[in-house]
Order: structure tokens, then sequence, then C-alpha cells
């Protein structure tokens, strides 16, 4: 299976590397960072240290991971953590909030040869790899060559669910890999039992994302960046965060009927992709409102509409937000995270497919926390925020529900101790 695996993988390198050059070098000006990738340039080995490999795909992954990283180090100055990632976004991230680590670098290309590179290089004693993207070479090397292997954050999607339970052989082989899965929530440990795991190797530890540690802002701080932005005390602000294709038109058409009965609303869209930017701009320009990109905004620029087109800046919108939309549930996408929000004490709404976050949301739905849009209606309702105490205490809930979900840090820094003790 691994021989016929890596050759599909070798083909699909051969075949998708020209668009992913095209993508990236041509299209937005970065690099593949191939050399990194193939294991050309990596860091030194910790001689004479304990040391551990954490992996996380992209920004979400990487942001979740920041006070459990944070928190080995105050405990254990003395291991050394690599930590890698897959994509440019979530390398900039990393390197940005993970200062605690020692070392970040760019996941292997899962090719046998250069993953194995890797570990005899770094030498970990542990690897830890954060939610659900399982590499079929990467984690049958990291069994071989280190002393465990651990699934943090764990959680399996429906869609996922349902490719494992077609492909429950080759799966089963895969995930006999890791010595312990650490899953979010007890439907996420079902789902990895129907698919063949053993429950002694299952545990949940909770959403390490609901550890959110954001910065303070106070009533000055976003006074501030009203100013700067140009947004009026009077003006009630609407963030749609992460938003999909199809779902700015949307929004859109609500927030059209809405501005006919009240003239104090803005918008903010934060489209998931930042490339996505024009294509946005585009779709907003057929509305009668002026609109203007965050990056080319002026303390004097007059709009109605902004487009959010940076990286890394949407929490401090929804600290300034009166109400919290949260994109990728619109259409069948299956949403996005609400804590960052929910952190700031907004009030949070939603659309029906919420299914990658969904135990999230019925937790906040059943706190009084957040409410799901159905209908344009439903949106028009949302923008007219008819009943501002209502909506207030909508947002402290959903700053108390956050807290009450809390606690996944330590029980995973608890795991991770486990293991290293033992090496």
């Amino acid at each position: 299976m691994n021989i016929f695996y890596s050759f599909l993988l070798f083909i699909s390198f051969l075949f998708t590397l020209p668009l992913y050059f095209f993508r990236l070098k041509i299209l937005r000006g970065e690099s593949l960072f191939l050399r990194e990738r193939l294991g050309i340039r990596l860091p030194g080995k910790a001689a004479g240290k304990k040391s551990l490999w954490i992996h996380a795909v992209s920004v979400g992954e990487v942001l979740s991971l920041q006070n459990l990283v944070k928190k080995i180090k105050e405990r254990h100055p003395d291991w050394t953590v690599y930590f890698s990632t897959l994509t440019n976004t979530g390398m900039r991230v990393a390197r940005e909030k993970l200062v605690e680590a020692d070392h970040v670098f760019f996941i292997p290309l899962d090719f046998t040869c250069i993953v194995r590179r890797f570990f005899k290089t770094l030498e970990p004693k542990l690897f830890v790899l954060a939610e659900s993207e399982f590499w079929p070479n990467l984690l049958r090397e990291a069994h071989k060559q280190t002393r465990g292997v651990l699934v943090i954050n764990g959680r399996i999607s429906p869609r996922s669910f349902k490719r494992y339970s077609l492909l429950r052989f080759f799966a089963k082989r895969i995930l006999k890999n890791i010595d312990l899965f650490l899953m979010q929530t007890e439907e996420d440990k079902k789902k990895l039992e129907q698919i063949g795991i053993h429950s002694e190797g299952i545990r949940v530890a909770g959403n390490l994302k609901c550890e959110i540690s954001l910065p303070p802002l106070n009533d000055k701080d976003i006074l501030a960046l009203k100013t700067e932005l140009n947004i009026a005390e009077t003006k009630k602000v609407i963030v749609a965060g992460s938003t999909r294709k199809e779902e700015e038109r949307k929004l859109m058409e609500a927030y059209a009927i809405a501005r006919k009965i009240r003239e104090d609303l803005v918008l903010i869209l934060a489209p998931r992709h930042s490339e996505r930017a024009e294509e946005v701009e585009r779709i907003c320009q057929r509305f009668p409102f002026p609109i203007v990109r965050k990056t080319k905004i002026s303390t004097d620029t007059q709009w109605d509409v902004m487009i959010l087109d940076t990286i890394g800046e949407l929490a401090q919108f929804y600290a300034l937000c009166d109400i919290a939309f949260i994109g990728g549930s619109l259409i069948p996408w299956g949403g996005q995270n609400l804590l960052e929000p929910a952190f700031y004490e907004k009030p949070i709404f939603f659309g029906p497919h919420m299914e990658n976050f969904a135990f999230l949301a019925e937790k906040f739905i059943q706190a009084e926390a957040a409410r799901t849009v159905y209908s344009e209606n439903d949106l028009v309702e949302m923008f007219m925020i008819q009943d501002e105490k209502s909506l207030d205490e909508m947002g402290n809930r959903a700053k108390k529900t956050l807290n009450l979900l809390q606690g996944a840090t330590e029980r995973t820094l608890s795991a991770i101790e486990t293991f290293m003790a033992e090496v």
C-alpha cells in the first residue's frame, strides 16, 4: 500500500506543481519553499535535550496552539520544541505568534526518504499532530523514529468520516501509527471507534481553540481603532468574518434591505481568503454603497462597506463590532471558528451549515449565546439590531460559554508530559 500511495503522490506532485507555481509565484509573488519542504534546510538537532515536534496545518490550527506551546516552555524550558506547518500563511502566523517555539519550519513533502531525513536530523522523542491531517508516510516514519505519536485537538468532520468509512481498511492502517488520540468531543471519539480505533487509545480532552487568548481592548482602544477606520461613534458595525463565495452576495442583499430602514449601519466583510478581495469588491459594487478595502482606507475615507483584505486582523474587528456573523455557514461549507467574537463578548450569528463546528455551535445556541439565520428575512433582522439590550446579554453569555469550555490545554499538556517522561 505504501508503494502504491507514494507512486500516486509522485504523479499528483508532478501534475499539481505547475499549478501551485502559477498560483503562488506568478499570481501572489510567493515562494513554494521547495528547498525547505525537501529537507535541504533544516534546523539542527537538540543535542542532549528532550525534544518534541508539533505539526499544525494552517492559521487556525497554529493559533489554537499558542497557549499550549507557551505552557510547554514555561514548565519545561529545557525541552526543544520544533514546530511545522503546511501553508505559507500558517508559516507567517507561526513565526509571529509562536515566539516560544525553538524552530519553525515547513512540513516535509510526504515521501518516505524526505520524511526520514527530517526525523533523522531532528531526532524528536515525541511527534504531536494537531487536529486531523493524516499523512501516511509521515505517520509511519514518526511511529518508527520516535517514542510516541500523539494527536491533539482531534476532530473528525462529517466529510472526513464519510471518507474514512468508505476507505476503512486503509484508514485503519494509517491511524494505527498513532499511540493516543486526544479528541475534542465524545462525538469525535465515537466516530474514531466506528472507523475501527480501540477506545483505549482515545480520550476526550476538549477543544484547544477554546483556550483563546486575545489582546484585551478597552473602550479607548476601540475608539482609537474606529477613528483610524473613520467609523463614527453613532454607527452600528456588523462584521461578517471568514466569508466564502456566494455568501457576500447574500449578505449584501440583506444589508441593502436593512439600510433602507436604518442608515446608521456599516458592514465589514472579511473573506476567508484575502486574495478574493477583488472578487468581493466587484460583488459589492453592484450595490449603491461606497466601498473601500482596508489597505486603501484613510481617516477621511467615507464608506458604508469595508472589505478586510489583510491577514491576521479579523479578531480586532470582532472587538469593535456590534454584531458578529460567522462565514462559511450560509453555504454547505461547514462554518468557521466562532470563538474570537465570543472572547470579545459579541452576539454571534451564523447560517445553518456549521457542521465542522457542530459541537461549539450547539453549545452556544443552547446557552442563548448565538443564533442561526436560515433565510434572507433572518439576515435582515440580524442587521436591524432591534433589541440592543438583548444582544448585549447575548454577548455576555457568549463569553461565559467560552469560559466554561476551557481546560483542554491542561489536559493536553498532561498527556504530553506523560509521553516525555517515558522517553
